[in-house]
């Protein structure tokens, strides 16, 4: 099987994040390795409340699936990565706007995140033929 690498297209060159692809197309799926509160252009994470990470990191998403050729209504699976999982109803309200249709399966947990980071998603992605 052959597989593609999709790269978040403000990516600072420089800007290295860990032994991952942004993005992998294999088998006519987009895997979206997870993604956080990051300002791709100068390389920095950018802290704040749970719904700014959670819409920066959403918006992060939004652009590597669609450099992929597919939108976020073709999101099938989320896996969420919370530091605090008290914060679940406010994640989720941001959360529920990226998703306006039927919404993909989703784990969330609580996690240890770097960084100093609220939230992290990947997700599994059903590219159009």
């Amino acid at each position: 099987m052959s597989k593609t690498k999709v790269i978040h297209p403000d990516r600072d060159p420089a800007f290295a994040t860990g032994a991952y692809s942004d993005g992998v197309i294999a088998g006519g799926f987009l895997f979206v390795s997870g993604q956080a509160a990051v300002d791709f252009k100068t390389s920095q994470f950018l802290l704040g409340t749970i719904e700014e990470e959670t819409h920066r990191t959403l918006q992060n998403i939004k652009t590597i699936v669609e450099s992929a050729g597919a939108t976020l209504a073709d999101v099938v699976k989320c896996t969420v990565h919370l530091a605090d999982i008290a914060e679940f109803d406010r994640y989720n309200t941001v959360y529920a706007q990226y998703f306006p249709g039927i919404k993909p399966a989703r784990t969330t947990v609580q996690s240890v995140l770097a960084e100093g980071l609220k939230v992290e998603i990947d997700c599994i992605v059903k590219l159009p033929a």
